[in-house]
């Protein structure tokens, strides 16, 4: 009986064998639960959050802005407001954020949504639907790519985004791409119909609504125009004077991406400084100075208060600082659902101000749309009208004709807290707060990031004619509007 079973076992073997080699095994490696399908929708939200999260974090390997901005001074580490960009790799990090987790998401959810645009099934009122999606995604495309000409000057553009095909990609002249961004986001308000739907739920600032995006694209056309005000009045004024009358027109019209009290969707700021239990900022002298000689109504609603006197004490930029002794961000700054500001009504009004007093005609004086956007600022922030009448009446608060750049760049500065980014741009444009290196300072203020260290490694050709084109790969060479 053992030898007969020995035998059919003997037998079996093979055939089993065979049987099994019949089978994809590959198949072993695929993950059923994996989602191979992504609609394009999907990877828009994806998109805003990450770029929402990029704009916001106070990360030091990442969001230095605040820093940078001279809002905030740090504690026991304060290499990153010495400008030590090198030692956490922030450039890169900075580079593969918005490269990777934004503007890769916002293209890929353009090139999905095209295809399903294209589905012959579809009824009209949902190809317009599709029509909206696609030039919104391109106005947020384009503003995004907009945040990396700022930061380094030539970028790659056109050969961007081919992932494994091009590894290696050219870098585009900073003036050419910055030029076809603003051709981008013209041409996609044209394309928009207020007239139909969006995104609905997807759309995580405006839950969809085409008639407050086509106010967002206007004001974002606004913005990134008058950034060229200084090297190209001529194109800056004919592109604000188109956006000015579809702009912002109250704080109702803020672009805010709102987070929950809850994990994981919460403000980057709380993440940092509240759920990782570090005490590695105060505000800085810099800032909270400037707000103590204003009377700032403000100032309860960005920092805490110091000791029993509850006075307003900043540290000193670019040094260690005692977290205790000085003023910190408010409970208000570090709530979990602190909405990341991706435009506002203040920062529209104080670029029509600037319009304004460049002689463009963008509807009203100067002084009133810089009155505007005081007032905005201040009752966003849980100030009332009364506080923000009280404030205006203050000369060193009025607006300045002789020198509107001080008058507008203080103020964006101020509005700008928690938007450290935004405040360094606008900073390099007006030459106003005027920020100085502090005497620990590895560099002169830095008007630029270098690129990627990675990128003079895996891609030396490209990029060592993108410095050459620029003037240097150096944190001192102005972009091509930077020209005071």
């Amino acid at each position: 009986m053992k030898i007969h079973f020995l035998k059919y076992f003997k037998y079996c073997i093979p055939v089993l064998l065979l049987a099994a080699c019949k089978k994809d095994i590959t198949q072993l490696n695929v993950n059923p639960k994996a989602i191979t399908n992504v609609p394009g929708e999907m990877l828009f939200s994806n998109a805003e959050v990450a770029f929402a999260n990029t704009m916001t974090t106070p990360n030091v390997n990442t969001g230095i802005f605040e820093l940078i901005s001279q809002y905030w001074a740090e504690t026991t580490y304060p290499q990153e407001s010495q400008y030590d960009l090198g030692n956490r790799n922030i450039p890169l990090n900075w580079w593969n954020s918005m490269y990777r987790d934004v503007i890769q998401d916002f293209n890929q959810s353009i090139i999905l949504m095209r295809q399903q645009q294209n589905d012959p099934t579809l009824l009209p009122a949902n190809k317009l639907a599709y029509k909206n999606k696609i030039a919104i995604a391109k106005i947020f495309r384009a503003y995004a790519f907009s945040v990396l000409v700022n930061t380094f000057g030539d970028i790659p553009y056109t050969e961007a985004l081919q992932g494994s095909t091009n590894t290696t990609p050219k870098y585009d002249n900073q003036k050419d791409v910055y030029y076809a961004l603003l051709d981008t986001i013209s041409t996609s308000i044209s394309e928009l119909d207020v007239s139909g739907t969006s995104f609905d739920n997807a759309d995580l600032i405006y839950g969809g609504d085409v008639t407050e995006w086509y106010k967002l694209a206007n004001s974002m056309q606004l913005k990134l125009a008058m950034v060229i005000a200084d090297s190209d009045p001529a194109k800056a004024q004919a592109l604000v004077e188109a956006a000015a009358p579809n702009v912002f027109t109250s704080n109702d019209d803020n672009a805010l991406l709102k987070y929950t009290t809850t994990p994981p969707n919460v403000n980057p700021i709380w993440s940092n400084l509240v759920q990782s239990g570090r005490n590695d900022f105060v505000i800085a002298s810099t800032f909270v100075d400037t707000l103590n000689a204003r009377q700032d109504p403000r100032r309860q609603f960005y920092f805490t208060g110091v000791g029993s006197s509850g006075s307003y004490i900043g540290g000193t930029y670019g040094s260690g600082n005692s977290f205790r002794k000085f003023s910190h961000p408010s409970a208000k700054v570090e709530a979990p659902d602190f909405p990341a500001i991706i435009m506002d009504y203040a920062e529209v009004e104080l670029l029509l101000a600037e319009g304004a007093a460049r002689g463009m005609n963008v509807g009203g004086t100067a002084a009133d749309h810089y009155n505007n956007g005081i007032t905005a600022a201040i009752e966003f922030w849980g100030g009332s009208s009364t506080d923000a009448t009280t404030y205006l009446a203050d000369p060193v608060n009025q607006f300045n004709s002789t020198n509107w750049q001080k008058s507008i760049g203080v103020q964006a500065w101020i509005n700008y807290y928690t938007r450290g980014f935004d405040a360094w741009v606008e900073q390099r444009r007006l030459d106003y707060p005027q920020l100085v290196a502090p005497p620990s300072a590895l560099t002169a203020y830095p008007v630029r990031y270098t690129y990627p260290s990675t990128e003079e490694n895996l891609n030396e050709a490209n990029y060592k004619a993108a410095s050459t084109s620029i003037g240097g790969d150096a944190v001192t060479t102005r972009l091509f509007w930077d020209t005071k």
